[in-house]
């Protein structure tokens, strides 16, 4: 079996296999370790990709992609404008994979027996994962599983093994920051956290010295305009300036000063006045540390909730392992390992020690599952009722087998090397009597058992071979870096909430079955369909603070015959693997039916957006977000409250008209974030807010819903306030499914007024940045303005249903319009 590991980087990645003893690194044509992820098409369609196609990127940045893995799990498209041609993030990245792939031996390549692990950031959410495997398959590779990027950094580490301890990897790539925390006894590895930031890498620091040095003196020294860097003419200067800047970083890992550099004829720009544009910028460490120091600072902070997350201090960790290109500059090594109080160590070579420990984990799988689960550690020969059981894979130098099930059988057992030819020497033969086996080398140690008589006559063992693994090391359960939940109906209320099926800090891998009933009857062959919404995130309230991973539909049409009846129990089977995918396997008995999510289970349009469409978006986020914060600040005094309003004031501020889509995608991921912190502030002054809410819902209703309300639903309103406010009273659990009751009721009775259904949707029909599929969302309001013009407001209604399913982000009141339905056991 051949073992490959893949680190498919923001800016490089690298490959490399693994052959149970061995790590060998696969270089590029130019003889580089690392391939720059970077892909360039000539104006005859010719395709460059590498080296070549970076260096040519930045003279001609319309025919090229970069930077590309910060938008996989989007629908973002990658443009190459020169070309008129348009690329998934998913497709760039097959084009990396198909290369990094080619360069491996044709019969590890073409081999029925190679497993290929690829990394990803342990940030990433399901959609990215997901993207991932999609860009494998489209690269043509066979046997495929994922592996976040901490955990093949710690297999690298330990393929090293000097000495045993704890040590935080410190992972800061092109693009992402992984952390994590893991402690080695005699080789065996346990991961007690991983973390980091998505958004945060070399990408961040080279953004900043062009923000921050570059174009303040283009702009000082040339006639180009304050927009300069959003005009198509300088196109051509802005990415070369950039590509000028990154290679005077990478100088600065080996110099104390150095020149940010560009002659006329390498820009070939002129200037509105004329003049030819060129780039003479003296840059120093001081400078370049100064630009650094705010994406150090989000790092460290990561680094320090890692080891809160944990459990453990600075003090109790040993060294700091630095890998990912940034961390070769000394500067940032020596700043992180002195904020955290750790030393540093530079155990593994950065830039290709994901992909080698990608590699050797790739041997720990067991590649005949589909699940992809990891290989057991112990094993057994049976024969003619006897039973030795042994340690399959460790470690260690040697290995026990142990006797068992002898029964009343007398008689002597031999374990002979058939490598070495070291022999045991007959054993007696009794339950539990054991053998130490010593392993002689790494990868497979092979060896044969004899078993003799009471009279020392060989006894016929028909599979008398035994292999042992000696591993570079062994990992225990990996912690899993989010908190997956299936949505739910509570049964008591009617009311939704989240029924975990992993919390963030869970051992994995993790398999379990949890028990449902059916909201709804479902007929076989009908239209509808039990959804099973899957969500990543552990905030209570609102739901929708989340990130939504998608929906697992069991549709009429997927049965034959028989009913689903309302009440109907469901079990829900569910597995999160090692790298945090999750599948699901839904069986109902009252029909016999059993349905399985298969590999892509959930509809990832659903919850992908379009992050060159959406820098609006984030302005609408901020404001509602603020919103929220304010009508906190109100009635609580605390500190945080202004900390993250400014949080979130500054992803808010981005400019509309010329934020490129990792800026946007990194504003709402900070509003995300933000968001957290909004519900951890919530936990902290629970009473005061619930009170918040609970006002703010009866002043909606009294100022919108009352008039339109039967006195049966006022009186239910009412009855249901005072049931709330005495839930806050007592402190009670309830409160929050009493709040979704209530703002159920206020929907509902609204939902019957013309006037709020026109108003609410000439609202969506103005806010084409609230949804990711804007050819649907052009037809309904298409259809709803057609609706409206013929006063048809049933119709209305069915559209704006529509409409607001498939909007990108739901707050608040949108819950009753929600489609889960499934019910809490």
């Amino acid at each position: 079996m051949n073992y490959v590991g893949i680190d498919l980087g923001t800016t490089n990645s690298a490959i490399a296999s693994f052959d149970g003893e061995s790590v060998s690194l696969y270089k590029s044509p130019e003889q580089h370790d690392v391939t720059p992820s970077a892909i360039f098409l000539d104006r005859r369609g010719n395709k460059f990709v590498g080296t070549r196609a970076y260096n040519n990127a930045a003279r001609n940045p319309d025919n090229a992609a970069v930077l590309f893995k910060r938008m996989m799990g989007t629908s973002t498209p990658i443009k190459l404008k020169a070309l008129d041609k348009t690329m998934t993030p998913e497709e760039c990245s097959a084009e990396i994979l198909r290369t990094l792939f080619g360069y491996l031996p044709e019969s590890m390549r073409n081999g029925g027996d190679t497993g290929t692990v690829i990394t990803v950031p342990a940030a990433f959410n399901q959609m990215q994962k997901d993207a991932t495997l999609t860009a494998a398959e489209g690269a043509g590779i066979g046997r495929v599983a994922l592996m976040q990027e901490p955990v093949a950094a710690v297999m690298s580490i330990m393929r090293q093994r000097n000495r045993d301890g704890t040590f935080l990897v410190f992972d800061l790539g092109g693009g992402t920051l992984d952390i994590a925390i893991a402690q080695s006894m005699k080789g065996r590895v346990s991961l007690l956290a991983h973390g980091g930031v998505e958004m945060c890498g070399g990408r961040d620091i080279d953004r900043a010295l062009m923000d921050e040095v570059v174009k303040p003196w283009l702009v000082d020294s040339f006639d180009i305009g304050d927009d300069f860097a959003t005009n198509p003419m300088f196109n051509t200067l802005v990415r070369m300036a950039t590509w000028a800047a990154e290679k005077a970083k990478i100088e600065l890992s080996h110099a104390e000063d150095t020149v940010i550099a560009l002659s006329e004829t390498e820009i070939g720009v002129r200037d509105r006045s004329g003049e030819e544009v060129y780039v003479d910028i003296p840059l120093d460490r001081a400078r370049l540390d100064a630009l650094i120091d705010p994406i150090l600072q989000k790092a460290i902070h990561s680094a320090r909730e890692t080891l809160d997350q944990a459990g453990i201090s600075a003090h109790d960790v040993d060294r700091v392992v630095f890998v990912g290109g940034p961390t070769q500059y000394k500067p940032l090594r020596d700043k992180v390992a002195f904020e955290l109080g750790i030393s540093a160590s530079t155990d593994v070579n950065p830039m290709t020690a994901v992909a080698e420990g990608a590699a050797i984990f790739a041997e720990s799988i067991n590649w005949e599952t589909e699940s992809r689960g990891r290989k057991s550690a112990r094993s057994s020969l049976s024969s003619n009722g006897l039973e030795f059981a042994y340690v399959a894979r460790t470690p260690d130098a040697s290995a026990k087998i142990v006797a068992r099930k002898v029964g009343g059988m007398v008689g002597e057992f031999q374990v002979d090397s058939l490598d070495t030819g070291w022999s045991s020497g007959r054993q007696l033969l009794k339950d539990g009597a054991s053998i130490d086996l010593p392993l002689s080398k790494p990868g497979q140690n092979a060896f044969r058992v004899f078993v003799f008589d009471a009279d020392g006559g060989p006894v016929s063992i028909p599979d008398d071979r035994i292999t042992i693994s000696r591993t570079a090391a062994s990992i225990d359960a990996i912690p899993a870096s989010h908190t997956i939940s299936i949505e739910v109906i509570e049964g008591r209320n009617g009311m939704r909430g989240l029924e975990p099926l992993v919390r963030a800090g869970d051992p994995l891998p993790k398999k379990g079955v949890l028990k449902f009933r059916a909201g709804e009857t479902l007929r076989a062959g009908s239209p509808g369909a039990l959804n099973f919404k899957l969500w990543e995130g552990s905030i209570r309230e609102p739901i929708e603070d989340n990130i939504f991973i998608g929906t697992f539909r069991v549709s009429g049409s997927d049965f034959d015959e028989g009913m689903i009846a309302t009440g109907a129990e469901v079990h829900c089977e569910y597995e999160i693997t090692d790298a945090g995918n999750i599948r699901l396997d839904i069986s109902v008995p009252d029909i016999g039916g059993s349905f399985s999510s298969g590999h892509n289970y959930y509809a990832r349009q659903d919850a992908q957006l379009d992050y060159g469409q959406a820098a609006t978006l984030v302005a609408v986020e901020a404001e509602t977000t603020i919103e929220r914060l304010d009508a906190f600040a109100a009635h609580i005094d605390d500190p945080r409250i202004n900390q993250i309003r400014d949080r979130i004031a500054k992803a808010g501020a981005i400019d509309v008209d010329r934020a490129e889509p990792e800026e946007t995608k990194q504003a709402l991921d900070e509003i995300r974030a933000a968001r957290k912190d909004i519900s951890i502030l919530r936990r902290d002054h629970l009473k005061l807010i619930r009170q918040v809410d609970l006002n703010g819902i009866i002043e909606s209703f009294d100022g919108l819903a009352r008039d339109l309300a039967r006195p049966d639903e006022e009186q239910a309103f009412d009855a249901l306030v005072r049931t709330a406010q005495h839930s806050i009273d007592i402190n009670g659990n309830d409160f929050e499914s009493h709040l979704s009751e209530l703002r159920s009721k206020n929907i509902a009775i609204l939902w019957r007024s013309d006037e709020f259904i026109v108003a609410r949707f000439q609202w969506l029909a103005q806010s084409p940045e609230q949804f990711a599929d804007q050819a649907q969302y052009g037809r309904l309001t298409d259809k709803g303005r057609t609706a409206l013009a013929r006063q048809d407001f049933d119709k209305l209604r069915d559209i704006l249903i529509q409409l607001d399913n498939m909007r990108f982000t739901r707050i608040g009141e949108e819950e009753m319009l929600a489609m889960a339905n499934i019910v809490r056991g």
